[in-house]
Order: C-alpha cells, then sequence, then structure tokens
C-alpha cells in the first residue's frame, strides 16, 4: 500500500503545480502593450516602488527580446504586484 502512495504523490503534486499556476502564465503578455501600462502606472505611483517596476519592466523587455515571453510575463507581474495591481488588471495586457 505504501508503495503505491509513493508512486502516486509525485505526479499528484506534479498537477497541484499545474493547477496552481502563477497568473503570469495564465494572462497573456503582450511585449509592447503590457510595459508601456506598467510604465503609466509607475509614473502615477511613483516613489521606490516605481522605480523598482521600471527596472522590473526593463528586464521583462530584454527577456521578450530573447523570446523567452513566460520569464517575462513572471517579470511584469511582480512589478504590477510592486504597484499595488495584478498584471490580469491591466486590459491591454488582455486583449480588452
Amino acid at each position: 500500500m505504501f508503495n503505491r502512495l509513493f508512486a502516486i504523490a509525485p505526479i499528484a503534486l506534479a498537477v497541484a503545480g499545474i493547477v496552481a499556476a502563477p497568473a503570469a502564465a495564465r494572462t497573456k503578455v503582450s511585449c509592447t502593450e503590457t510595459p508601456a501600462q506598467i510604465r503609466t502606472l509607475a509614473q502615477a505611483k511613483g516613489g521606490e516602488d516605481a522605480t523598482k517596476a521600471i527596472h522590473l519592466v526593463a528586464t521583462g523587455e530584454k527577456l521578450c527580446a530573447a523570446d523567452a515571453k513566460f520569464e517575462a510575463g513572471k517579470k511584469f507581474a511582480a512589478a504590477a504586484k510592486l504597484l499595488g495591481t495584478e498584471l490580469a488588471a491591466l486590459p491591454a495586457a488582455n486583449g480588452q
């Protein structure tokens, strides 16, 4: 019985990881519109968090240029979170 448990546990963890995917992975990321929106939001907010968000956006744009859109989405999501919003809340990133 315990052998079956140990055989099934890794599969269950993998499925749980897929279900609990980060918001960046579930949200469609535009490598042109998303950075522009985050920069606009950062300029409106100002402060240290806005500066950090701008740096994350710059890194995300470099990742987009290297065709690493998934990783770029993570950077954009982190930048949006620093600014007090979620990446999914940015309308142009979702094609709205």
